[in-house]
């Protein structure tokens, strides 16, 4: 099968994002079809706080993405973030089964099992295991132990999981808006399919997706995840700083950031240079807006992100291995000389890392807030035909249940 259509939704803070397209498996390219964007509505941090918001502005962005490709969108790759994510690492130990000492797929499929079992609180659910690398008889660092010999199997693997009503009320927002799931990504696993390379997971990367409401990191090592978190900071706090500060409205504070806003406040060449007209409060008002203020006031909030994000890094203890450095991505990558003030307070390399190897409707695409959309299609075309499962039959559809079970019963098969 050389290509095939595969439907991302990004279920952003901000956004919606819908992307359909067609993925040649044998090449790895991306031919963008269609995309649908809309404004989020009912959805914050991450989180479903609005079911009937969330389920028309999803509807809304897979109806846009459905007229521009004139594709009928059936199934589709959900990421999931927000506040509620945790991580941790569990090892898992078992006997090797067979009497001539080979390891099975059933042996390491045994062995993540093992790992599982680690007590996880009633409130919260496995969104995903991912196996790091495997022990054999004492022999670290194994990336596939299948068919090797031994008498003992470890496996180092990496859990994590998210609030089972906060998954569930994604999960009905994605139905009830018309679409069955084929699998939820942990949106920064999504992201790193997008930005990183082979090259940069084996030397140790951080990846840091800055969005509108939360901040996804996912440290990087020998080539597979050692942790992961998520922030409840993002993009929007620096717009509601300006608002606050500058007594601005929401749109013109966003406008603000995105056109004059810049992470390092330097101080301005001359007053006139410094000054920016916008619009004001009321219809027909217009205001007058310091350049070096709005600056200062990014910078502060800038720092504050940084300062959050250094600490997860911290807490993995990946601190000082990471010759790859930060990978920023997400709408907040953007912002004038972030990854400068990032390299500077870090002291590593800091790149903005965005979405590459598209055709079709790409030119929109290839910036950092498309990373997590155009990553979920690259996740689906890697994985997807892994996790390949009869769609619903119709007395089925419309039962989050089912489509939750059938997502553990993914997890439990997810090898590598």
């Amino acid at each position: 099968m050389a290509h095939r259509t595969i439907v991302a939704i990004d279920v952003g803070t901000t956004k919606i994002c819908t992307i359909v397209a067609q993925v040649h498996q044998d090449t790895g390219r991306i031919n963008v079809l269609g995309v649908g964007l809309t404004p989020s509505k009912g959805i914050d941090k991450g989180v479903v706080v609005n079911i009937d918001d969330a389920v028309n502005a999803i509807a809304t962005s897979v109806e846009k993405a459905e007229r521009l490709s004139g594709y009928r969108i059936g199934t589709a790759f959900i990421g999931v973030a927000g506040r509620h994510i945790a991580s941790l690492n569990s090892r898992g130990v078992v006997a090797v089964a067979r009497n001539d000492h080979e390891i099975t797929r059933q042996d390491v499929a045994r062995a993540v099992e093992a790992a599982q079992s680690v007590a996880i609180p009633t409130q919260r659910e496995v969104i995903h295991v991912i196996p790091r690398a495997y022990v054999v008889d004492g022999t670290e660092g194994i990336r596939d132990p299948i068919g090797m010999s031994g008498f003992r199997l470890e496996v180092e693997t990496h859990i994590v999981t998210g609030e089972v009503m906060a998954i569930q009320n994604l999960i009905k927002s994605v139905q009830k808006g018309g679409v069955e799931i084929d699998d939820m990504v942990l949106q920064p696993l999504a992201s790193g399919e997008a930005v990183l390379t082979d090259d940069d997971k084996d030397r140790g990367v951080v990846l840091v997706d800055i969005g509108g409401g939360t901040t996804d990191i996912a440290v990087f090592a020998q080539g597979g995840i050692w942790h992961t978190s998520v922030i409840p900071v993002g993009g929007n706090h620096f717009t509601n700083d300006i608002v606050l500060v500058l007594q601005t409205p929401h749109n013109t504070a966003e406008y603000l950031k995105l056109k004059y806003g810049s992470a390092i406040a330097d101080e301005a060449a001359s007053e006139e240079e410094d000054i920016v007209e916008v619009d004001g409060f009321a219809p027909g008002e217009r205001q007058q807006i310091s350049r070096s203020m709005l600056n200062q006031i990014l910078q502060a909030r800038a720092e504050e992100v940084i300062e959050l994000i250094y600490n997860e890094i911290r807490r993995s203890g990946y601190e000082g291995l990471l010759p790859a450095g930060v990978v920023l991505t997400g709408g907040c990558a953007q912002l004038n000389r972030f990854d400068e003030l990032m390299r500077d307070m870090l002291g590593i390399p800091v790149r903005v890392g965005a979405p590459s190897g598209l055709t079709g409707l790409a030119d929109t695409l290839n910036s950092p807030p498309y990373a997590t959309g155009i990553g979920l299609l690259r996740w689906g075309m890697r994985h997807g035909a892994a996790s390949a499962h009869p769609p619903l039959a119709a007395g089925e559809r419309g039962d989050w249940g089912t489509t939750y079970e059938r997502f553990k019963n993914w997890l439990r098969e997810f090898l590598p």
